[in-house]
């Protein structure tokens, strides 16, 4: 893929051109910032390329891994094993903390790329539980782990990459190229997802088919890690280990003295860890299951709230550099606190159009936050542990309550008997993380803290 050719990085340059006098003060070529802007967002792309994948072929999944199981209970498990991946994903935000601060963003952004595309690639050569039994199903947890050990450097190495590459006033258009990839990959997933239900049959599907999409990723994860490899580190890294100021024990110096910030961080990453997974992972198999929505539909309506979201996601970050992260991280946790409930109870009318009109609500409202939470989370902490603070608070919120979101939707509406028990939860996570952010300070106006 050249340069040129995509349409992120030529949009947020052409930005960036509109005020020329930032770009003569900069010590970054315009050429540089377009080839960091796509490195991160084919890297970002193919890390949750394969999360959408998973979400969104999940009951085919469950058929192959868990066939002597109800239905319901094989999504359970399904979802389960999607929950386990994540509790690794703390320590893997610890280790690619480490080397991200100590050994530099590009050297842990390679990497993490390069284990999740070979991850991704083997879990379609697993036989299924008919051909081996219970094998299948322990080979997919290990997969998954694996997996959640390399998507825990991802996000956080990529914002990191951005803002400090980004021009000044500019952080937040740059970070949001991350949730934007993410998204991206999700679209694709979903895509994918929604031509093989549409064009196979349920036993072609779930014999080979589900297969098909897991081996883009080999292709694609090495079109990523070539072009990482073509990049310099970012500026602040490169002047903090030239004066050899990089921190011997980053993760040791965030607990000791940057953890006020960490408390605050993973609180407000709470409503993205959930309402992600919620609105644009688990949302297709919400619609198809609980509500009864056929699953080519489902598809179709999460791919088209993909799309809005895509477009909003730079309009947030955009809305963050004027405005401030505090002002517009608060007005995402207020929307879902009023219109979640309401909107979840719309989705129940089975209307194809108004469960449409929804979902692309949900994920304008998602983006407020989604938008805007890389560039806080990134300046939230110095350079010298900014990889390491961002990855802690990120991963650990986002084991705790992210990967548990399909699995917590799923049992609090066997639970409840109530097909709102999504919304509740969805609500319960906005209030925990308004209240985060209103105890932050706002850092949109600032310069990057090196110290």
């Amino acid at each position: 893929m050249s340069n040129e050719s995509t349409p992120t990085g030529s949009g947020i340059l052409a930005a960036d051109a509109k005020d020329p006098s930032r770009n003569l003060d900069s010590p970054v070529s315009r050429d540089t910032r377009r080839r960091v802007i796509t490195a991160s967002f084919i890297g970002n792309f193919v890390e949750w390329f394969d999360y959408a994948v998973y979400g969104y072929l999940a009951v085919t999944i469950a058929t192959v891994f868990f066939p002597e199981s109800d239905p319901q209970t094989g999504l359970l498990l399904t979802f389960a094993l999607f929950a386990i991946s994540f509790l690794v994903r703390p320590l893997g935000g610890f280790v690619w903390g480490h080397i991200g601060d100590k050994v530099g963003r590009r050297t842990a952004l390679s990497l993490s790329i390069l284990i999740m595309s070979g991850a991704t690639f083997c879990i379609a050569l697993i036989p299924g539980y008919d051909t081996i039994g219970i094998w299948a199903p322990v080979l997919l947890l290990i997969i998954r782990v694996v997996q959640g050990f390399s998507a825990s450097g991802e996000y956080a190495g990529a914002s990191a990459f951005l803002v400090e590459y980004a021009p000044a006033g500019k952080r937040g258009l740059y970070a949001a190229v991350v949730p934007g990839s993410t998204a991206a990959g999700l679209l694709l997933g979903s895509l994918i997802a929604g031509l093989l239900t549409t064009l196979l049959s349920a036993e072609a599907l779930q014999s080979w088919g589900w297969r098909l999409p897991f081996l883009l990723a080999a292709p694609m994860g090495l079109i990523g890690r070539y072009i990482r490899t073509k990049l310099e580190d970012t500026p602040a890294f490169r002047e903090l280990a030239a004066e050899d100021h990089a921190d011997k024990t980053p993760v040791s110096s965030l607990f000791r003295n940057h953890w006020r910030q960490l408390l605050q961080a993973v609180g407000a990453v709470l409503l993205n860890a959930v309402g992600f997974y919620v609105i644009l992972s688990y949302m297709p198999t919400y619609l198809s299951s609980e509500l009864g929505l056929g699953e080519t539909e489902s598809f179709l309506a999460t791919t088209i709230a993909l799309v809005t979201y895509i477009g909003f996601i730079f309009l947030t970050g955009m809305l963050s550099d004027r405005y401030g992260r505090k002002k517009v991280l608060i007005s995402a946790s207020i929307t879902f606190i009023v219109l979640t409930v309401p909107a979840f109870a719309l989705l129940g009318t089975g209307n194809f159009l108004v469960i449409v009109l929804v979902q692309v609500l949900l994920g304008a409202m998602l983006t407020l936050n989604d938008g805007t939470l890389p560039s806080f989370l990134a300046e939230m902490f110095p350079t010298r542990v900014r990889y390491s603070g961002f990855a802690v608070s990120f991963n650990l919120s986002n084991a705790l309550f992210g990967g548990t979101a399909p699995f917590m939707a799923t049992l609090l509406i066997a639970a409840t008997a109530s097909d709102l028990a999504p919304a509740w939860y969805l609500v319960a996570a906005a209030v925990v993380s308004l209240v985060a952010v209103a105890l932050s300070r706002e850092t949109g106006k600032e310069p990057l803290r090196h110290e």
